[in-house]
């Protein structure tokens, strides 16, 4: 058993710099083509057809581009298509949603003190609010406000925050903005698999067909692509807040998210409004800078959930009670709180650290339960914890803590 509890944990390292390596390329091309459509020059001396034009350099060479308003009058014989990127991004993130919030369910995603959730039903749950968000901003891209691109960005937002406040009413803060994230994310990756791609395979139909494409097609094309382009940073955010309890551990961690949001949408403006060689919006940094004070502020509100003073005093639960009860639990309960709780409290009594590092307690017998494999990870089977082994954790507490670990899962 605990060689499964060392495979999983490579399994997750493994899917995590999947996701980060096609993230980066999917990133990396989005924000490529906004700046090159955005940057386009439109000489008098273009062909038919070529709505702009630009010339770049790079790596020692030089690059001329040019954009048709719909398609050119024929197909290229070599025509790349972007796409994987966007795909691997999700995949990848999807089975590593499953390895660690599904598969470790009471650890990461169920918290008792906001929902007394079944393991079924809070991954029922998982998958239907990532689900949900995709049915819901499409009904709306498709309607009225599918023309009228700031109202749509308005109700994208409407639908955000009423997200980000439904999901920090039933799962641990970390899990919550977590899934904000990859609810975002499947937005930016159905427009790309439901309606980008496919209406790019119609305009390459009409091509070969030899029929002018509809130019409609290309616009909610755009349209997607820049709703995309918009939500990448905070997407991003999201994906990484899990490592920052100020971020995901408060009272108000749903408005600190839909905050970040905002953040995302000054910041591209910027570099948008200068790609398209309008000029630099020096204002949005200023309001940048006002939203990041604000979510500074916001995350001093007092501490909840996981990190919470009504999850001090809570029971173990029945996944947690076989840890609790196992042979050389007490052992380990003594290690923990001597070489760990010191950092690892509500309220830690370490010079420099104002909350527990990663939002993990370790002060009660239930705690060190929902932390148990964690623990045997980073402190039994590696030195990862204490850093540097500040508190002198000794090599026989370390076996000792591997010892009950094993007896509790029967390895």
């Amino acid at each position: 058993m605990q060689d499964i509890a060392i495979f999983w944990d490579w399994a997750g390292f493994a899917l995590r710099w999947l996701h980060v390596i096609t993230a980066m390329a999917w990133i990396g091309t989005s924000f490529y083509f906004i700046a090159l459509d955005l940057g386009l020059m439109r000489p008098r001396d273009m062909p038919e057809g070529v709505t702009g034009e630009e010339w770049q350099v790079h790596g020692g060479g030089f690059y001329h581009i040019r954009k048709y308003a719909v398609a050119p009058e024929r197909m290229p014989e070599h025509l790349t298509w972007f796409k994987w990127e966007s795909y691997w991004t999700w995949l990848s993130g999807a089975a590593l949603l499953a390895v660690l919030y599904w598969a470790g369910a009471e650890l990461y995603l169920i918290d008792p003190a906001k929902a007394d959730l079944a393991i079924w039903q809070a991954i029922a749950l998982s998958a239907g609010s990532i689900a949900v968000g995709w049915l819901v901003y499409d009904a709306l891209c498709r309607s009225a406000l599918g023309r009228r691109p700031t109202a749509m960005m308005l109700a994208l937002f409407a639908l955000i925050v009423v997200m980000s406040w439904a999901l920090n009413q039933v799962f641990t803060g970390r899990a919550a903005l977590l899934h904000l994230g990859a609810f975002t994310a499947t937005i930016m990756t159905a427009n790309v698999f439901f309606v980008i791609m496919p209406n790019q395979r119609v305009v390459v139909g009409d091509l070969k067909a030899g029929r002018t494409p509809d130019p409609e097609y290309g616009r909610i094309a755009k349209l997607r692509s820049t709703h995309n382009n918009y939500l990448t940073l905070p997407v991003i955010f999201l994906m990484l807040s899990n490592h920052y309890p100020l971020a995901f551990g408060t009272e108000r961690a749903w408005i600190i998210a839909a905050l970040v949001f905002l953040m995302g949408v000054t910041i591209r403006h910027y570099f948008n409004t200068m790609h398209a060689r309008q000029g630099r919006p020096n204002w949005t940094w200023a309001a940048t800078a006002v939203i990041f004070i604000a979510i500074v502020w916001l995350s001093t509100a007092p501490m909840r959930g996981d990190l919470g003073a009504e999850a001090a005093g809570r029971a173990p639960t029945p996944g947690e009670a076989r840890f609790v009860e196992a042979a050389g639990f007490e052992t380990a309960e003594n290690v923990v709180l001597g070489r760990c709780s010191m950092c690892h409290a509500r309220d830690p009594v370490w010079p420099g650290v104002r909350v527990p590092p990663g939002g993990v307690a370790l002060e009660t017998p239930a705690d060190i339960a929902r932390h148990a494999r964690a623990i045997y990870l980073q402190a039994g089977v590696s030195h990862a914890m204490p850093p540097g082994n500040l508190t002198w954790i000794e090599a026989e507490e370390r076996a000792a803590l591997v010892d009950w670990y094993r007896a509790a899962t029967g390895g």
